[in-house]
Formats: structure tokens, sequence, C-alpha cells
């Protein structure tokens, strides 16, 4: 059959049909929104935890005691901290390590003299408390000692100031930009299976009921492939933005809106390097299907794609330093480098746009690679074909 002679802008057709499928598949339908609640409540309870007071139950005895605590939680609320102390009054020491043992509180007080505290804990050694309560007390006692010397704290305390000023202050906390770089290559690595392995499925089920031979009869097989490469990557294009945007609307929820615009920035960047890269992979898988000539083959024919997906994925959560510079200019690998440096602030500018290009370079080889085999094995019926045994068919 010559191409050349059948209508142009078939692929629209099969395109609009990849589409429409997808719409009415319910499981694909029930996933994506089930993805996207857990997402946004996944967001929600850890903004939650995080801004939840810690409330430390502290079991006192002794005189001074009740300064302590307030001077405690002066010193965490100084410190932005979100952990307050309620003191709670016992006769003796004996008491307050009999609360401690039951678990009627948290950790317990207890004066040893001489101005000297013992914090009592049950098992393991609470944070909050050895920091805030030991803290209180030693600076009780500095301004009893500077009292005693006829001085002040701030006398003696001049002299010692030390400001802390941000040469960035806009810029993203590496903690929150490692999650996000995190969470990039995790969408890569769910969307790339998800839909390429949808795309090699429909392949092998058209070739497997020889409705293929149906279509080539009516339809270039070139106009075919560009049909479900277009469709399905529509479609993963709108699931992503989706999952990004209910990540983001998260994100600003938790109290993190001052670095939303730089997230944003990067996971933009992240759907545009996505979507440029996914044509290459959706023409491997669709390839991985023509290859087959039974479903059970996908597993053997997908397999090297499969790696190289996991590759990425890996490169995406575990590189860093240099190595993640060269990844965010290596094709397909540079999806999830280049955005997670960009959340980080280490990518300047036109760094991007240059991994892109280098990006949309590759991705137009593979593509015409990729239809080469694809349009010589997909009528082959007769067993499954190797990569070398279908670029030796002749069309």
């Amino acid at each position: 059959m010559r191409e050349e002679s059948a209508p142009r802008g078939v692929w629209r057709i099969v395109a609009e049909r990849e589409v429409v499928v997808k719409l009415r598949d319910r499981n694909f339908l029930i996933s994506t929104v089930i993805t996207i609640v857990a997402i946004v409540a996944s967001l929600a309870i850890s903004g939650y935890v995080s801004s939840r007071t810690d409330k430390v139950e502290v079991a006192i005895t002794g005189s001074g005691a009740d300064q302590i605590i307030a001077t405690a939680n002066s010193l965490a609320e100084s410190a932005d901290k979100n952990v307050t102390f309620t003191p709670h009054p016992q006769a003796d020491a004996a008491s307050v390590e009999r609360q401690v043992r039951d678990d009627a509180v948290d950790v317990g007080l207890v004066p040893i003299g001489s101005g000297e505290w013992r914090l009592v804990g049950k098992a393991g050694q609470d944070e909050n408390a050895a920091t805030f309560l030991t803290g209180a007390v030693r600076q009780i006692a500095v301004q009893r000692n500077a009292i005693a010397a006829g001085t002040s704290m701030e006398a003696l305390s001049r002299g010692g100031a030390v400001a802390y000023d941000l040469l960035e202050p806009s810029a993203v906390d590496p903690g929150l930009a490692k999650v996000v770089s995190i969470v990039f290559a995790f969408l890569f690595y769910m969307a790339s299976l998800l839909f390429g392995m949808s795309i090699a499925q429909s392949v092998i089920e058209e070739k497997q009921n020889r409705i293929v031979e149906i279509l080539a009869s009516a339809i270039p097989l070139r106009q075919l492939l560009i049909g479900k490469v277009v469709g399905n990557t529509v479609m993963a294009f709108g699931q992503l933005a989706l999952f990004v945007g209910a990540g983001l609307i998260g994100l600003a929820c938790t109290g993190k809106g001052d670095q939303v615009s730089e997230i944003a920035s990067a996971a933009g960047w992240f759907i545009v390097f996505f979507v440029v890269g996914f044509l290459a992979l959706a023409s491997l898988w669709a390839v991985a299907g023509s290859l087959a000539t039974r479903s059970e083959d996908i597993q053997s024919t997908s397999t090297p794609l499969s790696l190289l997906i996991m590759a990425v994925l890996f490169a995406g959560i575990f590189l860093s330093g240099t190595a993640r510079v060269v990844a965010s200019y290596v094709p397909l690998v540079s999806i999830v480098a280049m955005p997670a440096r960009l959340a980080e602030g280490t990518a300047s500018w036109w760094e991007p746009l240059i991994a892109l290009a280098l990006m949309a370079a590759a991705t137009y080889g593979i593509v015409v690679i990729a239809e080469k085999i694809y349009r010589r094995s997909l009528m082959q019926t007769q067993g499954r074909l190797t990569i070398r045994q279908a670029l030796k068919i002749q069309d």
C-alpha cells in the first residue's frame, strides 16, 4: 500500500478515538479521581501535622517549677516551635515519677538542690522537653547569678548578638525541593507505564484480532501510529496537569504559599518536558506492541523500555550534584532531572531551553526509527519479532 496516496490527517480520527476510549474507561477515571484525592489528602494531613501544637504534659514539684514551665513556653514561642508545656503539680518526687511511669504525663521535673533540676522520662527522651526545659533552667540560673553579681542579663549578653541574614529568602526550602523532585520522578514513572502499557495493549489487541488488517486497508500505518501517540499524549498531559494542579493547591493550603510560585514554575517545565519525551516513549511502546503477536509477548518485548523508565525513576530520586547536572541534559532523564534542578533553584533560566531542544531532537530521531519498525512489524503475525528482524523486513 502506498501511504502517499492515502488521505492525510486521518491520525486526528485515531487520536480522537484514543481519547474517547480513555474517557469512557471507568477504571481510568476512578483511578484518576482517587489519585487526586490522595494527593490533596496527603498534603492536607501533612499540613495539619506540621501545624499542630505539640502538647507536652509535665509533672512538677518544688519551688520554681512553674517559672521554668513559663520560661520554656516563652523560649518555644521565640523559636517559632509549635509546642506548649502544661504543668501538673505533684506533692513530691515520688508522685512525679509515678505519674511518668503510669503515662499520665510525658515527663517529670524534679529539683535536686542548689538550683539544679532533673528531667524524668519513662523510656525515651522527649526532644522538646530536653531542649526548652533545659534552656529555661539555664536562663533562670543566669538571671539569678547576674542579680547576685550586681549586673543584669542585658549586660552579660551585650556584644554577643548574632544576626541571621538570608541571601535568598525566597528560595525553596531544600527539604521541600527534594520531595518535589521525588514526586516528579514517581509521576513520570506512573504516567509512562500507565499510558505506555495502554498503547502496547491496544496495538497487540488490534493485531491479535486481525483488526489491524482492516485498519491498514483504510488508514496508512504511519497515520495510525501518529494518532495513537498523539491521543495518549494528550490524555497523559491532561492527567499530569490535574495531578500537578492538585499538588500546588494542596501545597498552598499547607502554609507554603510563598514557595508555590517557584514550585509551579518547575512543575510547568516538568509537564512540558514530559509531553515532549512521552512522544518518544509512546512510539517505543507502540513498537513493543507491534513486535508481539500475543498479549503474553508484551512482557518480553517491553522489558527494555520498562528498564529504561525504571532507570529514569532512580536517576530522578538518587542523583545529586554534578551527576544530576549532567543528567538534566540527557534526553528522557532530563524529564525528571531538569525540573528537579529548577525546583532546587540550581539551574539558570537558559538551561531548560537547551535541555528541551536536545530532548526534542532525540524525540524526533526516536519517532522516525520507531515508525519504521512499527510499520514493518505490525502486519507480521507469524511470531514474535526482534527489532533487528523488523528492520530487515522490506516495506
